[in-house]
């Protein structure tokens, strides 16, 4: 591969993109990429290809979706460990947590199963998990305690933001001088930050004033896309360590660094931000770099299995 096609991402025909069923007009070049990658990988190990309702009401078969009985054995995930992780964390949710069941087991390219694919090892396994954070986040490198996924410490809770915003991963450690510390985690994979934005309320208007974190808590731009949702995430980690919870943490996006969407949307919001003493941090984190991290941990294997099906787009770029 050379640099252009490590550094760029190739734009697919037409014709290419529906001979595997993944042609989706609307789709960015990178979600078109990420999209035909997943067919790719399905393809290649085997996995039945899945149907869905289309916007002409029609049954059709896509290649980033897998087979109901396929689903159901875990296809979607990258190991049976994940898998085992997965289904005790669906019959443990928290009360109130949004995770589509059927998403999760179904669709390769939601971000959600790549969060269970990276982080379900780590639920597993406490020492795999600090020695990642370590590599990752070492001023805040300690004893593991907890790895949740759609975690938020209290749903409605006036104390914080009295929604329902939660965090897609949440590391709880505790560091080696005793002070309780968290890493509170968005995970992004082909999403373009465009999500529905949250109606607005009182309490995010009191929280963005008073929280110290922006250099502008009024700023309209804050409560529209593409901020809206890590506005609203920071304020949540925010009034963690405002009501004692928590001594410290920070806010982390892991997206791919090819995601150019996301990743101009956390660079502009980090300009928003202000830095102090007792603020929580804000932080972006490529894939590859997380992944990394991840062999780098101890587990090559798992780093292996992770590169293969999120950031090894040697396929795709074979195909042009």
């Amino acid at each position: 591969m050379n640099i252009d096609q490590a550094e760029r991402l190739p734009l697919v025909p037409e014709a290419t993109l529906r001979a595997h069923k993944v042609f989706f007009p609307t789709d960015t070049r990178f979600r078109s990429c990420a999209r035909l990658q997943q067919a790719l990988w399905r393809e290649r190990n085997g996995v039945p290809i899945g149907a869905s309702i289309g916007i002409d009401t029609k049954k059709k078969q896509y290649g980033h979706l897998i087979a109901a009985g396929a689903a159901a054995a875990g296809a979607n995930f990258i190991s049976p460990l994940v898998h085992r992780v997965v289904y005790r964390e669906l019959r443990y949710r928290e009360p109130g947590a949004l995770i589509d069941d059927n998403r999760l087991y179904r669709n390769l390219l939601a971000s959600m199963p790549m969060a269970m694919n990276l982080f379900g090892p780590m639920k597993a396994d406490n020492e795999l998990a600090e020695r990642w954070v370590a590599e990752c986040f070492p001023d805040l490198a300690g004893a593991v305690c907890n790895v949740q996924f759609e975690h938020s410490p209290g749903r409605g809770d006036p104390r914080f933001t009295a929604d329902g915003t939660a965090f897609d991963v949440f590391i709880s450690l505790r560091r080696p001088d005793g002070t309780k510390a968290f890493l509170a985690i968005e995970v992004k994979f082909s999403e373009g930050m465009t999500e529905p934005e949250a109606r607005p309320r009182e309490r995010y208007d009191e929280l963005s004033a008073s929280c110290g974190l922006f250099i502008d808590g009024d700023d309209p731009a804050l409560r529209k896309n593409p901020f809206q949702q890590l506005w609203r995430q920071h304020m949540l980690a925010q009034s963690i360590v405002g009501s004692g919870l928590y001594d410290a943490g920070r806010v982390v996006v892991i997206a791919p660094s090819l995601n150019t969407d996301v990743q101009r949307a956390v660079t502009r919001y980090q300009k928003l931000l202000t830095s102090g003493e007792g603020l929580v941090g804000f932080q972006s984190v490529s894939l590859e770099e997380a992944v990394h991290a991840v062999a780098l941990a101890g587990d090559t294997e798992h780093a292996r299995a992770l590169a293969l099906r999120y950031t090894d787009y040697s396929e795709v770029h074979a195909l042009i």
